[in-house]
């Protein structure tokens, strides 16, 4: 049982002692601040003090003289402190309890709330114009998505990675002409694509090819070569050009019909979106017969919510303006709005030794993603582009990305996992075998060293829970780099192995950093990184 049950049910006494009723449906615990003010602290006395109708400090300082009488499992000590905080501290085998939960759930089981109960979620990501290669910016949005799904996947909803492939349009139009162009040696239009890959690709294309048909088809293969190497598996790539034989724009036009979300006027058909927070109702249908972009995107999102119950959708800071007519139009077709997410990935800036690195998609002068996969590797880039929340704008300097040294992040918690197997592998070499956990004495674990691991193992599963509910991976990344930080420190203080270390603490030991892989591993996994064995 986590230790935070434990004081709860003491607190839950102790307030039904000073006559609380009904007892709070939650009680809340936080890590103080300041480890001198112990290890755990709740604000109840002050939440119920009106109730109780005593003031919090006197409500406080009853609630603290019942758990002096009667302390619940692990606790040394309980303190009023402030205007009613009851604080409590507690002995080190609250943290060998973690341990022990940490090794026997295993990679598998340890931080993995269940939080989705099976739910069927569709998590669509990347969805790029398939007319030229991926570029560094969709490097950002390709790694959240597949790191949401992959988080989503911990906390039992059951996902599917889709992108949805915009193979229709005057973009592809230009695209074909462009390598039609290239391909007979002729200047590329005005309005087509003029990077250095429409040539190369061009010379690929074979002289009796339809370039509207090879280009998508080599486009498409381009960014799945790209994904792949980002370890990056989409189970569907949806056509746009699907909805249109299919007739599936049809039976949304009738769908938003029947729920009387569209109208006519001055020949066009309009989204009746104002209702739900659009600062203007949105044209589906031109009054020439044409359909808007919008019409197609939400034919898809009836088509994926046909497939799914819950979609999550990644897209650029290009599309904020279309987050609002989208849940208005999923809204009108009667789904609960919270039953469509939409994150927005700002933009990332690129430099190489703080030099500001430009790109321009039309041009071609771009930055591609393989380059930069090249350059710094997949899971540098991987980690990079998770480190920071994609709220905010990211600067990633190429060069600092892809140096081999403590400084570099992705290294010092790859470097952490690598230094655990490294300590196996020794510990297999002067012949000793890890003590199975029954017999290990996880009270010889005692040094503050120790502790820090163990307290940053005890906060994963909160850092999982929180991260998937508030869609964050880089809370994942943060928590990686604390608890490497807590290996390197326990590596360079504590022996695991020597003569002067007794058997017994070197078994504890290797339960300690046996429970540390664990920890790293869910980590790395849910970033979508390796963890090497040796670097």
């Amino acid at each position: 049982m986590d230790v935070r049950e434990h004081l709860r049910n003491g607190l839950r006494a102790a307030l039904a002692e000073a006559g609380i009723d009904p007892l709070p449906d939650d009680i809340a615990l936080e890590r103080p601040a300041n480890r001198d003010h112990g290890d755990w602290s709740s604000n109840i006395a002050l939440a119920t003090a009106k109730k109780a109708g005593k003031n919090p400090r006197e409500l406080g300082q009853a609630l603290v003289d019942f758990l002096i009488a009667r302390p619940p499992a692990h606790v040394t000590a309980v303190e009023i402190a402030g205007p009613g905080f009851v604080n409590f501290r507690l002995a080190d085998t609250w943290l060998h309890e973690v341990m022990t939960d940490v090794l026997e759930q295993g990679v598998d089981g340890y931080a993995s709330p269940d939080l989705g109960a099976g739910a069927h979620l569709n998590v669509e990501f990347v969805s790029a114009n398939p007319n030229k290669p991926l570029h560094a910016g969709h490097g950002r949005g390709a790694c959240y998505g597949d790191s949401i799904a992959r988080l989503k996947e911990r906390c039992g909803f059951r996902v599917t990675r889709e992108t949805y492939i915009n193979d229709r349009g005057v973009q592809m139009t230009n695209y074909a002409k462009s390598l039609a162009a290239a391909k007979a040696d002729e200047p590329i239009p005005e309005d087509g694509y003029h990077g250095a890959y429409i040539h190369a690709w061009a010379g690929e294309m074979p002289a009796d090819a339809d370039p509207l048909e090879w280009g998508l088809q080599r486009g498409l293969d381009s960014h799945r070569a790209t994904l792949e190497a980002l370890d990056i598996h989409h189970e569907v790539w949806f056509s746009e050009r699907s909805l249109v034989p299919s007739g599936a724009i049809d039976d949304a036009m009738d769908d938003l019909r029947a729920h009387n979300a569209v109208f006519e006027d001055d020949g066009a058909v309009w989204l009746r979106s104002t209702e739900f927070g659009d600062d203007k109702d949105r044209v589906l249908v031109k009054s020439d017969g044409d359909l808007t972009y919008l019409t197609p995107d939400i034919a898809y999102h009836r088509d994926k919510f046909s497939r799914s119950e819950l979609l999550f959708n990644v897209w650029g800071a290009d599309h904020h303006g279309y987050v609002t007519r989208m849940k208005a139009a999923m809204q009108l077709l009667g789904h609960d709005p919270d039953e469509l997410e939409i994150a927005i990935t700002q933009m990332v800036d690129f430099a190489r030794s703080g030099e500001e690195v430009k790109m321009s998609g039309r041009s071609g002068d771009f930055i591609a993603l393989d380059d930069v996969i090249a350059e710094v590797g997949a899971d540098a880039a991987r980690f990079t582009y998770l480190m920071q929340s994609v709220d905010s704008r990211q600067t990633f300097d190429l060069e600092e990305v892809a140096k081999q040294g403590m400084d570099n992040p992705v290294f010092y918690v790859q470097y952490a996992h690598a230094r655990i197997c490294s300590i196996f592998a020794k510990a297999a070499e002067a012949g000793v075998e890890r003590s199975p956990l029954a017999d290990v004495d996880t009270s010889l674990l005692v040094h503050e060293r120790e502790l820090d691991l163990l307290r940053s193992l005890q906060e994963l599963p909160d850092i999982v829970r929180v991260a998937c509910v508030d869609n964050a991976p880089h809370r994942i990344a943060a928590w990686s780099r604390e608890q490497a930080a807590a290996l390197h420190g326990f590596y360079h203080d504590c022996y695991v192995m020597s003569d002067a270390i007794a058997p017994e603490l070197t078994q504890a030991r290797l339960a300690l950093v046996a429970a540390s892989q664990v920890g790293l591993q869910i980590a790395l996994q849910l970033l979508g990184v390796s963890a090497p064995e040796a670097m």
